[in-house]
């Protein structure tokens, strides 16, 4: 079954669905068989320790990090309260879409408190909690819960009301424990190979890493005679190279402010941000606009070839221009750069910028990570400088080689993204009875 097809009456929060009822299993609705944020009393002592959860420490699909305590008494106000035994729900976009939620075990003292934007679901004696977590990261729940999302933006959420009046499919208690015991066994398995696999990922992208950077800072010639960089993350490098800052080869310049009191809209020019500039890609799509007079331009506007980088957030992240099909501005939380030399190929920059951000280069006065790279101090970092014929031959080999890596890449991402599907199917299937549990 398809949840998508499901269909949600928000008029009174009936809640509907098109599944049969299977022999023996009952439909309530929630509020009949558990208990919804419902505090109960502490009998602990102020200086009690209890288990302290962040909406962080929340897993996708479950699981709670519960590294964190606090004694009961510097608990302050307006934090949500469950015990053991409970599931909560995540209740805020994008947390509950991504099935943030969890069934708490193990908790210090048997209680927690956590983030307020957490729905407590205490089930009731004819519950097994087990399946009502299952049920709670289900298919069938989460989308219909998204259907029945109130407020605006970043800011949406499921109403209590929707998980009191949502009408589950409720086996006997002992089938509820078989169907739990089942989908924690098979999706643990499942989530054995999907972490073997998000492994194998991470070692492709260290070797990503480090093929990028011996490429950028030892050439492709093993027998090229070396001499000391004088740069410690550089080490060695090829005798005929040099290593120059980035101002002698490239303008660096900070896009334009936007302030929004000024806009009159008589010389809007679409513009790039921090966000639109990923690793090796950029999005031209629905770009916002400011204005920009035409004496502005030569300032402002980008052309084919320019190389953006993130002058915050990941600090160094860039990527080339590519064709416009109209006329591009940049904003100032990035920075372009233009070569000086016709010699100088932006390929190997961005290259070389990528080894320096991914090994931890890009930072000022010994501080390993900055919240800003500013424009003087990108101009003057030092790297490895081939000739430009070399450059463009290591630019080349770097792209035919990662076309390689970013296949298995992509091969591994469908087989994760295609077990996350199975996951999501096997446990909607089981907990409304459409697969038989032994």
């Amino acid at each position: 079954m398809n949840a998508t097809s499901s269909s949600v009456q928000l008029g009174a929060m009936d809640l509907y669905h098109p599944l049969p009822c299977p022999d023996g299993w009952t439909t309530r609705r929630l509020r009949f068989v558990t208990r919804i944020n419902k505090a109960q009393p502490i009998t602990l002592a102020p200086e009690d320790e209890v288990s302290f959860v962040p909406m962080a420490a929340i897993g996708e699909h479950g699981g709670i990090q519960l590294d964190q305590v606090k004694a009961l008494d510097e608990i302050g106000d307006g934090y949500t309260y469950f015990a053991d035994g409970d599931v909560v729900v995540a209740k805020i976009t994008p947390c509950f879409e991504n099935g943030k939620g969890a069934f708490a075990e193990g908790l210090r003292n048997r209680i927690a408190f956590g983030t307020t934007e957490l729905h407590v679901i205490r089930p009731a004696k004819d519950m097994d909690g087990r399946f009502l977590f299952y049920l709670s990261i289900s298919e069938l729940f989460r989308k219909l819960g998204e259907g029945a999302m109130y407020g605006a933006g970043g800011q949406k959420r499921v109403p209590d009301q929707f998980i009191k009046d949502f009408q589950a499919l409720v086996p006997p208690v002992d089938q509820q424990q078989k169907i739990a015991a089942f989908l924690d066994r098979k999706t643990a398995e499942i989530d054995t190979l999907i972490a073997k696999k998000r492994r194998l990922l991470d070692r492709l992208a260290e070797k990503r890493t480090a093929l990028i950077t011996r490429a950028v800072t030892k050439g492709l010639n093993p027998d090229v005679p070396m001499k000391d960089s004088g740069i410690e993350w550089l080490g060695e490098i090829p005798a005929h190279w040099d290593v120059q800052p980035v101002y002698s080869r490239y303008s660096v310049l900070l896009g334009k402010m936007l302030d929004e009191r000024r806009i009159k809209g008589k010389n809007l020019v679409r513009y790039l941000r921090n966000v639109d500039v990923q690793w090796d890609s950029i999005r031209y799509e629905a770009l916002p606009q400011m204005d920009i007079e035409e004496f502005e331009y030569s300032r402002y506007l980008v052309e084919s070839g320019d190389l953006l980088v993130c002058e915050g957030g990941e600090i160094g992240r860039c990527a080339i221009v590519g064709e416009l099909s109209e006329v591009t501005a940049y904003q100032k939380a990035l920075h372009r750069l233009r070569p000086i030399r016709v010699e100088e190929q932006p390929r190997y920059m961005f290259y070389t910028l990528f080894a320096a951000a991914k090994n931890g280069v890009l930072s000022v006065g010994g501080v390993s990570t900055i919240s800003h790279l500013t424009a003087e101090q990108l101009r003057r970092f030092r790297f490895a400088t081939p000739p430009g014929e070399e450059q463009k031959e290591i630019a080349g080999y770097l792209d035919h080689s990662l076309e390689i890596i970013d296949s298995s890449c992509g091969l591994i991402s469908t087989a994760i993204d295609r077990l996350e599907e199975y996951r999501s199917a096997l446990i909607t299937n089981a907990v409304t009875g459409q697969i038989k549990v032994a």
